[in-house]
């Protein structure tokens, strides 16, 4: 079948639906902007609320006669060399949630990377699927986790060989990628899936110099946030299967079961749009943002104090396969402070917002909309950070564990200890005590305390201080962490 990349569907279908006058009796009440308050669009600006229509029956017929959303997804998969491609307006915390019933069900098992996003664990917790846990290669120099080896997959299917299939993070919110293709090979040879999630990595397929792809890399599905580093709006994801392990209408279904009825044909417009934008320019423009990104890295590399993490810090034996070197990912120990300390300064002092910070680094995220202007900026903020470096020496610092310290025995099935009974008790009593709840640094979002897990000083330490350091843990029950949420005495795995 051959595809014409000229076309945008849905923006197409938008440009006739105003054409043609149409007028809804019809959700969005908003009507085009005419009972929209003009304080609202003032800030918005008209053309949000012409873009937000309903999907079927207004962008579309009532039985989607146009399949306007079917071209578009088709389009996507074309450009992306995957069979199938599913449009999401939940963001990829649906998407790779959708992929994960896709392949298991409750009660069974699925091999998943310890430094999944906390949606993955929400995905555990919503199926009563038994996760599997496939240890990250822990870097103990510079306390950070990149993608688990196909080894430790393959080591995990040996000891449970009745799992339904495999998750993977690559790469991960620090560019750091996993080698899909041998993970994939290890999945195949037992017929099972591989799911991977790349939430970070729409560019990928756009350029050569990013690492694989994972379509082409043997993934089967591949969940991807077309907001993180493409041109799409927030919330916009899509998903992506190729092969025959994996029924395509099974993961629509799935997809239906979680997604919303009342998707956002903005954000449908902002999906078609970067696809039509890469395939006709995304080899220039990832490469001009990579020259950037380059360029930026070095002069960052001459200021004083901070390093800039590259291949050669992140890749080798028992670290990453591969690196994506567009988050610029710093490290300022040497400054004597935190990435919250210096993420918080930057922004109060020079109203730049960082992609994430931790207890030594912060990350400026480069993608295809950067030029000289935003990095001269950064440039400068860094500069202004280092003179100004003394005055934030006095952050609290973070007790961060060993690699083996971090990791706490899983006493409980995360659905089974979430929906428990439980109880809320002093965090100086916490240890020894089974989580009821996810406890996840944010950003990146990777959970430190899953439900289930057995609570234990070292982790409950780091933090305790990261909490005084400055870090934010937005989904625990008491985010200051004065208490922890905690199963009941009588309940499960107590």
């Amino acid at each position: 079948m051959a595809f014409d990349h000229e076309e945008a569907p849905v923006l197409d279908a938008l440009t006739d639906y105003h054409a043609a006058k149409e007028l809804g009796f019809t959700p969005p009440g908003h009507k085009q902007a005419r009972g929209a308050d003009p304080r609202a669009v003032a800030v918005l600006g008209e053309a949000v609320f012409a873009g937000d229509v309903l999907a079927s029956g207004g962008l579309d017929s009532r039985l989607s006669g146009g399949r306007v959303l079917q071209r578009a997804e088709a389009l996507m998969a074309d450009a992306v060399h995957a069979e199938h491609t599913f449009f999401s307006t939940c963001g990829s915390s649906l998407s790779v949630k959708a992929a994960m019933l896709a392949v298991t069900r409750p009660h069974r098992k699925l091999l998943v990377g310890r430094d999944a996003h906390k949606s993955v664990i929400a995905g555990l917790i919503l199926s009563g699927v038994c996760p599997v846990w496939v240890e990250p290669q822990w870097d103990p120099e510079r306390h950070l986790a990149h993608p688990p080896s196909s080894d430790a997959y393959e080591r995990a299917f040996a000891e449970h060989p009745e799992a339904d299939g495999a998750l993977v993070t690559s790469p991960t919110p620090y560019g750091a990628a996993a080698d899909l293709r041998a993970i994939a090979d290890v999945c195949h040879r037992r017929g099972k899936p591989l799911i991977v999630d790349e939430a970070w990595g729409a560019h990928l397929p756009f350029h050569d110099d990013l690492p694989s792809w994972a379509m082409d890399a043997g993934a089967d599905v591949c969940v991807t946030s077309i907001h993180k580093m493409g041109s799409g709006l927030e919330q916009g994801s899509v998903f992506h299967l190729q092969g025959d392990l994996i029924d395509p209408a099974e993961l629509a279904s799935r997809a239906d079961l979680l997604g919303t009825t009342s998707p956002s044909v903005l954000l449908y417009a902002g999906m078609d749009a970067w696809r039509r934008q890469m395939v006709q320019h995304g080899d220039e423009l990832i490469g001009r943002a990579l020259g950037l990104a380059r360029r930026v890295r070095e002069e960052i590399e001459s200021i004083d104090g901070i390093h800039v993490n590259d291949a050669a810090d992140f890749c080798g034996p028992g670290l990453a396969a591969d690196f994506d070197p567009l988050p610029s990912v710093m490290d300022i120990g040497a400054l004597g402070t935190t990435g919250y300390r210096a993420g918080d300064w930057i922004r109060e002092h020079h109203h730049i917002d960082l992609h994430l910070f931790d207890h030594r680094r912060i990350s400026a995220q480069f993608t295809h909309a950067d030029d000289a202007e935003t990095a001269d900026r950064l440039l400068t903020a860094l500069k202004d950070l280092v003179r100004h470096a003394d005055s934030l020496s006095d952050a609290p610092q973070v007790d961060v564990p060993s690699p083996g310290e971090l990791r706490m025995d899983q006493a409980a099935l995360p659905r089974d200890a979430y929906f428990d009974d439980h109880t809320d008790v002093p965090v100086e009593q916490a240890a020894g005590r089974i989580a009821a709840e996810m406890i996840t640094p944010y950003p990146p979002g990777i959970p430190a305390v899953l439900p289930g897990e057995r609570l234990t000083e070292p982790v409950l330490r780091y933090l305790g201080t990261g909490v005084r350091a400055g870090m934010n843990l937005p989904d625990a029950a008491d985010p200051g962490l004065k208490t922890v949420r905690v199963v009941a005495e009588h309940g499960t795995g107590d």
